[in-house]
């Protein structure tokens, strides 16, 4: 099972004087962070801080934008029209890009959050929007999809250099999507579990959904989500278990799908 595979985390979500998620431990354990740009989760200071602690430890930066709600974590979902989704897009991106700057970083891809990458996962024409918005901004970006869905499609369409995405801590319906978060089983918190399902999807190169079936797909990174309670055990019994099956860990480099 040799090959290279990157490790990601959701993270910055923290607001004000709230914190959410350790990210200081993630930024650990992953190669790649996607950073909240303030409209779901996060705000200036703790982008700052995160992106500051990202370039410390030689981790990859992501902007991560997704629905103005912060009340819903951005995962209620919104009918906006695509010019609105382009500068929702536009407007995230140019943030977190100055707050890389700022702490001597940059930000090598994009990943859209919640609801937003829930409803581009089932709507090719939305993820195109999506992604053509950032992509005019920074053409070199390198886009993370879910594999397997209409983001996949939709980078593949544009050709733009792109990261395929499996997730170590959510269950998969048949069509790629992700099992709704109100359904039970659909967050899996048992950090065992998770290694072996991730050992065993990388060894066969296929998402393996709730149902058993394999849908085969490119797999180039791991996402935990950093607001999980067992985020951090997670995505250390993560790392280990690829590492024990031989996977090196190291950021991706993007390449057209």
């Amino acid at each position: 099972m040799a090959q290279t595979i990157d490790l990601n985390a959701d993270m910055g979500e923290g607001f004000g004087a709230w914190a959410m998620g350790d990210d200081a431990a993630l930024l650990d354990i992953v190669t790649s962070a996607n950073v909240a740009c303030g409209l779901h989760a996060g705000d200036w200071d703790v982008m700052a801080a995160t992106m500051k602690n990202a370039v410390a430890n030689g981790v990859g930066i992501g902007a991560h934008p997704g629905f103005p709600d912060l009340h819903g974590f951005g995962r209620r979902r919104m009918d906006l029209p695509h010019v609105t989704l382009q500068n929702l897009v536009r407007y995230q991106l140019g943030a977190a890009q100055a707050m890389a700057s700022a702490a001597g970083g940059q930000v090598r891809h994009l990943k859209l959050h919640g609801a937003m990458a829930n409803m581009a996962a089932e709507d090719i024409d939305m993820a195109r929007a999506c992604y053509e918005a950032a992509l005019t901004i920074a053409p070199d970006l390198i886009i993370m999809v879910l594999a397997g869905t209409a983001q996949h499609d939709a980078a593949h369409a544009l050709g733009c250099a792109t990261a395929c995405e499996i997730f170590a801590d959510r269950a998969y319906n048949d069509d790629a999507t992700l099992v709704d978060r109100s359904l039970p089983g659909a967050v899996i918190h048992d950090p065992k579990k998770a290694g072996a399902r991730m050992v065993e999807m990388i060894r066969e190169g296929a998402i393996i959904t709730e149902s058993g079936k394999r849908i085969t797909t490119r797999i180039d990174t791991i996402c935990l989500h950093g607001d999980t309670p067992s985020a951090v055990a997670l995505a250390a019994e993560v790392r280990r278990a690829l590492q024990d099956g031989g996977v090196t860990l190291a950021r991706f480099n993007g390449r057209p799908v």
